[in-house]
């Protein structure tokens, strides 16, 4: 881990993009105190539709959701929160 101040930062951005695309992290500091880590960029996550095919394969799965009511979504009475619910 390198640690700079924001000054040596700005004088030494290219080389310091270089090293935290390697992997390694850099923390700027202001008056010696650390406001900033740079660290390599995570790409978003998101579903592994991949592997959501191959578990409905191996599970003989067809669909995730059988059915959805017409109704799904409509909006619920006004009382809905106030009624008891159901023994």
């Amino acid at each position: 881990m390198t640690t700079v101040s924001i000054k040596e930062a700005k004088n030494r951005l290219t080389e310091l993009a270089r090293r935290v695309e390697e992997g390694e992290t850099v923390v700027v500091t202001r008056n010696g105190k650390p406001v900033i880590d740079l660290v390599p960029h995570k790409r978003q996550g998101g579903l592994n539709w991949e592997a959501i095919a191959e578990y409905k394969r191996k599970h003989g799965i067809d669909k995730i959701v059988e059915y959805v009511a017409d109704d799904f979504d409509d909006p619920l009475p006004e009382d809905f929160l106030l009624r008891p619910l159901p023994e």
